[in-house]
Parts: C-alpha cells; sequence; structure tokens
C-alpha cells in the first residue's frame, strides 16, 4: 500500500537539513484526527536550528513542494506541521490494498523467520482453573494470533505449575485424608478442599510443615509413592484444564511444566559453581544480585531442594537451544516483577547467548480481585473460570431468545457471544491495570464490548447477503467515499497494519480492541445516516463495497483477540 509517511517525509526532507527516514520516524498519527491526518512535531530540531518550533513548523510550510495528490493542505498549531491527506488517494489505496489481500488484509511478512516463544496460561496442578488464570491466557493467546499475523513462527509454552513445595502439602494432605474426597468425579473442588485443610493444618502445627518439605524432597529424589500420588494429582488436573482449554479455544505446542526441567537443573547449578557464582547463606545456596539493586536469588532452598528460580533458568537454557528464538514472552502477573528481573539477570551470567538473554521479556499484567479482596486457593476464596464461562453462555442464550427467539443454532451463537464477551473485557483496557472482578461488568452486554462488535460485524453480514456479487473496485466511484463519515473509515482502515505492529511492540492486545470499537463505532454512525442499498446504484456499490470491508476487518480484529463471531444474532 502507498506509504503516506515515507512520501511526506521526502517532501519534509528537501525543506530541512534532515535524513529522510528519520523524519518518517517523527511523523505521528494524532489521537484526534480533525487536526490532521499526520502531524510532524518540529521540537526536537529547535536547539539544533536555534528557532522556535512554530518558526520550524512554518518554514517547512513556506517552502515544502507538496503533491497534491498525497497532501490536500498544511497547517501550523503550536510548533507541529499538521498534514491533511488527499481524500481519493487515500480512499484508492485503501481500497486496492483491501481488494488484493481480502482476509489477509493488515497482515504482513515482517517477522518472517523470526521465532517467538510465548509462556503463558501456567496453572498450577491440583488446583482450580480460576478468573485468575484467565488474564495470562487470553492475553498470552491474543499475542500468538498478533504475531502469526505478522509472520513470525511462534511456540505456544503452557509452562504448568507441577512442581514446588505446595505439592508436599498435597501428597501429605492425600496420605491423611484422600479416601474422605470424591477425587475421580469432582477432583479439582476436592483437591482444593484438601489443599485449604492441610494450609489449615500448616498453620497450626508446625511438624505438619516440615512434613510437607520433605515429602517434597523425596518427590525430588524420585520416591516411587510421592510420584505415583504426584501422577495421579496432574492426570486429574490435565483433563479438568482441557475442559475449559476446548470452550476458550485455546491450545499449545508445549505442556512442559515445571517438572519437565528437573533432570535439566543441575546443570544449572553446576554452571554457577563452576564460575563461583553461588554463595552459602543460611543454608541455602543463592546467587548475590546486590551490585545489581536486588535481594539474592536462591537457586537451592537449606533442605537441598530446588526453586522456582532454577527450574525457570533450566527453562530458558532449554528453549535457547530448541527454539533459537528472537523474544522468548511470559505472559504472567505483575506480581512477579522482581523474580524476573532476578532470572533475566542469573540468566545472562550463566554465559547464554546475548541474543537469548536480550530476547527475554516479562509481559506483565494487573492482578483480577474480587470487590472483597485478593482471590486466594489456600482460603478457598475463588471463582472457577469455567462457571463463568458457563454463566456467560447462559446469560448470552438468555438474551438471544427474548430478542430472537427463531435464530437458528442459538447455542452456537451463545457461546460465541459469552465466550466474545468474557474475552474482550479482559482485553478491552491495558493489560497492566487491575481488574476488579464483578458480574455485571463483565457480562454487560451494551457499550464498548465484545457483543457489541460482533453486533455490528453481523450487521454487515446482513447487507452483504443480500447482494450476489461484491461490486468490482474498478467500478466504484471513490467520490462516493469521500465524504466526512467515510474519510473516518477510510483513515482507521489504513492503520490497520500499523495497530497490528503497534500491538506486537508493545505486547499490548488492548490496542486492537480499542481500534476495533472505534470502527465498529465510526461504521455504525454511517449505517444509521445512509441507506447502504438504495436506488442510486453508484451510491450502492460504493457503500456495499465499504461495508464489505469494515465487517471483514472487525472479523480479522476479533480474531486476534481470539474471539469468533457468529453471521447472525
Amino acid at each position: 500500500m502507498l506509504d503516506f509517511k515515507q512520501e511526506i517525509a521526502k517532501m519534509i526532507s528537501k525543506t530541512i537539513d534532515m535524513n529522510e527516514n528519520e523524519i518518517k520516524e517523527y511523523i505521528e498519527t494524532p489521537k484526534n484526527l480533525e487536526v490532521g491526518d499526520y502531524s510532524f512535531p518540529c521540537f526536537r530540531m529547535a536547539k539544533e536550528l536555534k528557532k522556535s518550533p512554530v518558526e520550524i513548523a512554518n518554514q517547512i510550510k513556506d517552502n515544502i513542494k507538496i503533491d497534491n495528490n498525497i497532501i490536500e493542505k498544511l497547517e501550523v498549531l503550536n510548533g507541529f506541521l499538521n498534514i491533511y491527506l488527499n481524500k481519493e488517494t487515500l480512499v484508492k489505496a485503501v481500497l486496492q490494498e483491501f481488494d488484493k489481500q481480502r482476509e489477509n488484509y493488515g497482515k504482513s511478512k515482517i517477522g518472517e523467520g523470526k521465532n517467538i516463544v510465548i509462556d503463558y496460561s501456567s496453572p498450577n496442578i491440583a488446583k482450580p482453573f480460576h478468573i485468575g488464570h484467565l488474564r495470562s491466557t487470553v492475553i498470552g493467546a491474543s499475542l500468538y494470533n498478533i504475531y502469526k499475523a505478522l509472520g513470525y513462527n511462534v511456540i505456544r509454552i503452557n509452562h504448568l505449575g507441577d512442581w514446588g513445595t505446595q505439592f508436599g502439602k498435597m501428597i501429605e494432605g492425600y496420605k491423611r485424608w484422600g479416601s474422605e474426597y470424591d477425587l475421580e468425579n469432582n477432583p479439582i473442588d476436592e483437591l482444593t478442599k484438601i489443599y485449604v485443610r492441610i494450609n489449615e493444618l500448616c498453620k497450626e502445627d508446625k511438624t505438619v510443615l516440615e512434613a510437607c518439605r520433605e515429602n517434597f524432597k523425596r518427590l525430588e529424589d524420585g520416591d516411587k509413592y510421592c510420584l505415583e500420588i504426584w501422577e495421579k494429582l496432574k492426570n486429574l488436573s490435565l483433563k479438568e484444564f482441557q475442559r475449559v482449554y476446548d470452550i476458550l479455544g485455546v491450545s499449545f505446542d508445549s505442556m512442559n511444566g515445571e517438572a519437565f526441567y528437573t533432570d535439566k537443573m543441575p546443570e544449572v547449578v553446576e554452571i554457577l559453581e563452576r564460575k563461583n557464582l553461588l554463595k552459602e547463606s543460611q543454608g541455602a545456596k543463592i546467587v548475590d544480585l546486590e551490585d545489581k539493586g536486588m535481594p539474592p536469588l536462591i537457586i537451592e532452598k537449606s533442605n537441598e531442594s530446588t526453586t522456582y528460580a532454577t527450574r525457570d533458568l533450566a527453562a530458558i537454557l532449554y528453549r535457547s537451544r530448541t527454539y533459537d528464538f528472537d523474544k522468548c514472552l511470559y505472559i504472567v502477573a505483575y506480581e512477579q516483577n522482581l523474580h524476573f528481573k532476578q532470572v533475566f539477570e542469573v540468566a545472562k551470567l550463566l554465559g547464554i547467548d546475548k541474543k537469548y538473554t536480550d530476547g527475554l521479556i516479562h509481559v506483565p499484567f494487573g492482578m483480577v480481585r474480587l470487590k472483597t479482596g485478593k482471590m486466594s486457593t489456600r482460603e478457598g476464596t475463588v471463582i472457577k473460570l469455567e462457571e463463568i464461562l458457563n454463566e456467560s453462555i447462559a446469560r448470552a442464550k438468555k438474551i438471544i431468545e427474548e430478542k430472537n427467539p427463531d435464530l437458528e443454532n442459538k447455542e452456537e451463537v451463545a457461546k460465541k457471544v459469552g465466550i466474545g464477551a468474557v474475552i474482550f473485557n479482559d482485553l478491552s483496557n491495558s493489560r497492566i491495570k487491575d481488574e476488579i472482578f464483578d458480574w455485571d461488568d463483565m457480562l454487560n452486554f451494551q457499550g464498548e464490548t465484545g457483543p457489541y462488535l460482533q453486533y455490528i460485524y453481523v450487521r454487515t453480514n446482513s447487507i452483504i447477503s443480500k447482494i450476489e456479487n461484491i461490486p468490482n473496485i474498478d467500478n466504484i466511484d471513490i467520490k462516493q467515499l469521500t465524504n466526512p463519515v467515510c474519510i473516518d473509515i477510510f483513515k482507521l482502515a489504513y492503520l490497520y497494519n500499523d495497530i497490528i505492529v503497534q500491538a506486537s511492540e508493545k505486547n499490548e492486545p488492548s490496542i486492537i480492541s480499542r481500534y476495533l470499537i472505534d470502527l465498529a463505532q465510526k461504521y455504525s454512525n454511517f449505517y444509521n445516516d445512509n441507506k447502504i442499498i438504495s436506488d442510486n446504484a453508484e451510491e450502492s456499490k460504493a457503500r456495499i463495497y465499504l461495508t464489505y470491508m469494515v465487517g471483514s476487518i472487525i472479523k480479522s480484529g476479533t480474531k486476534l483477540l481470539g474471539i469468533e463471531v457468529p453471521n447472525k444474532m
């Protein structure tokens, strides 16, 4: 597609002593498109040119040789050179590119030949798959779709929490009370009861806590009885987790959890010892990170059992060798910020190639909290994700039955709408923000929601289903699409690939969510004010194609978020 930024940069570079590509980097898209389609801020050059930003902007405006096919007009405002594009050229460029790409519009191959590893979801074995796990799961799944759309080879890893001291507790609880609970028919709920109960006992009796720690040490040492219990807990849990993944439409390339790295941890310890980086501290082995302004990282506890950090370091070694990654993303809550800073710092000390250590990225997100406070499996205050999803589907079905009782495939549509509502609610705001879980907010089917996007898509699909063929763009009168409402839509359509790239650069799916809401609202305004299929043939062809394009982008964008759109609602 015609690169307007590049063309504008070429023109500006002939008026000031500045590299064309550097100028392109400075050119911005204003938040308020009423002040221009692009703007060039002149503040950075003020010191070097010894002129005010307003003077520089006016100098460019007065001396630039405008290509009228690209630029319609220029304005100077508060040190910005605001640029208005030629409307017909914009419309023609978008139509031609969209018509060429259709369902692949917005995608590119900028990531071709590069590998991205995404570590996400990662629920703990023998614990509920609760609403708190939703964030990592849907953010990770969306980032997978985003990077794939840009041509990257993406490896999806579910780093299961299937190892650690908590299993010493579960083994102890199972030994004491396993026969009292129906683990076959209701495994996760029953295991949660055992976990809550053993934690209470550990608070009351320190000898029980010591027994739990010893259980985990025996597990690491390969004790047959402990391994059998652990294997049973893992298999019961995976069966439950898979049901939730199937509802969400999420899958993985690897389910290698922490336990996978048990035989790979000795290499980490050996390298650190060989480099004299391990120190003794109260019987434990640590790496001192004081010079980095961080607490020490514990590699081995005083009872010689390992830690999360040891397993994460072993995983980094394994992934660098196995996947040759350019980026390895960890989609984990911001509570683990310090942990990942420590682990990434120690990874550098292991002698891993800088290419890989530079590619280690923690993608933090805010917590999901109840109105009453933080959720805790130990305290038994969690809301299971499967219950949320099923309730959302049920509520969606109820609304469908009230508004469109004769709709075909109500169950399938309710599932798409219900799941879409939950996913979009999670991805509609910046991932770093904490989310207070509230049924009414989660399942609001009005306003800036997943169901709203689905409804706008269904509206476009309804129109397209009434015509025999999509109009040929060569037969479309461009002037029919240059009014302000249409131009707003075309400006957004032009930015679609940039939006996907931005979402990948910032690892932020909400950039796509906000874009889709803007596009849907702009189209809704257009639809409400204009008859799409009318007696005027030229008008109809142009409006039908615009409708087809908007519907296609909404379908493509919601798919990037992990949301399916129904054809009817």
